[in-house]
């Protein structure tokens, strides 16, 4: 991956190291560019909450938050690259895969399954925390991707279908716009890992800086994520009976609106 320079936080103590050489730009920050770019996800989920808070219920509210929280994770860990922090990045973020979906699968306007089901949800939290959490190296790395991309791929291919059956040409699009984003975010991080090599050394020495695609996943996926999390909550208000519709919030901001 990047260079192994050490800086203010020390030797780097996490399961993976981006391809940003570390410490290139300041001695307190160990990855600035995937740093700074984190930021996104914790205004686009601050975003989130303050447009819907009134709107949608509390479980879109959590997803908002825990997308913020994914945010100030990431933040902490590409900074220092210690695994505390990225426990903090990663952990989050399976949490928030699991709460997408609960809000797919209970989306009826009574609760369709029993007590059992957040349960289940809960038990399945504790063992991805104990997967993430407790291996170490490339098995931890390759535990925590699957764990977390069978729930997003899940949650994808279920949101989907929801756009599919929805009458609203303006969902549609939202939802073409939010898969493309995300889509190209997913290339860039895969892009990221295999051409590290040549995005961090043969590409500079052309005179080409790295193009820290691992960034561009940060701001991509914020806006991916976000898009589509509207379109889940559009089909939700719509089985609710709250005559939903899409609308431009401050900065031309995409929400949803519904009848209370």
């Amino acid at each position: 991956m990047s260079a192994t320079t050490v800086g203010f936080w020390g030797p780097s103590t996490s399961s993976v190291d981006w391809c940003e050489t570390n410490y290139e730009h300041l001695h307190h920050v160990a990855e600035l560019f995937n740093s700074a770019s984190s930021l996104v996800l914790v205004l686009v989920g601050l975003a989130g909450l303050v447009l819907h808070r009134r709107v949608l219920e509390r479980r879109f509210l959590l997803a908002f938050a825990l997308l913020s929280v994914v945010g100030v994770g990431s933040t902490a860990f590409h900074a220092t690259l210690l695994r505390e922090y990225q426990m903090l990045d990663e952990l989050p973020m399976l949490y928030l895969a699991i709460v997408i979906v609960y809000i797919l699968l209970e989306n009826r306007p009574q609760r369709r399954f029993g007590v059992w089901f957040p349960l289940l949800l809960l038990a399945h939290a504790v063992l991805v925390t104990y997967l993430t959490a407790f291996t170490r190296g490339t098995v931890q790395f390759f535990l925590f991707q699957v764990s977390f991309a069978s729930l997003e791929f899940y949650a994808l291919g279920r949101t989907y279908f929801l756009q599919r059956k929805s009458p609203d040409a303006r969902v549609k699009r939202l939802f073409r716009l939010g898969i493309g984003a995300y889509a190209l975010a997913i290339v860039l991080w895969l892009s990221d890992i295999q051409f590290c090599p040549t995005l961090n050394q043969v590409l500079p020495a052309h005179g080409v800086p790295n193009p820290q695609f691992h960034a561009w996943w940060h701001v991509l996926v914020s806006f991916g994520f976000y898009a589509l999390l509207l379109v889940i909550a559009y089909d939700r208000l719509t089985t609710l009976g709250r005559q939903p519709r899409l609308a431009s919030g401050p900065g031309r901001i995409p929400r949803v609106l519904g009848t209370p």
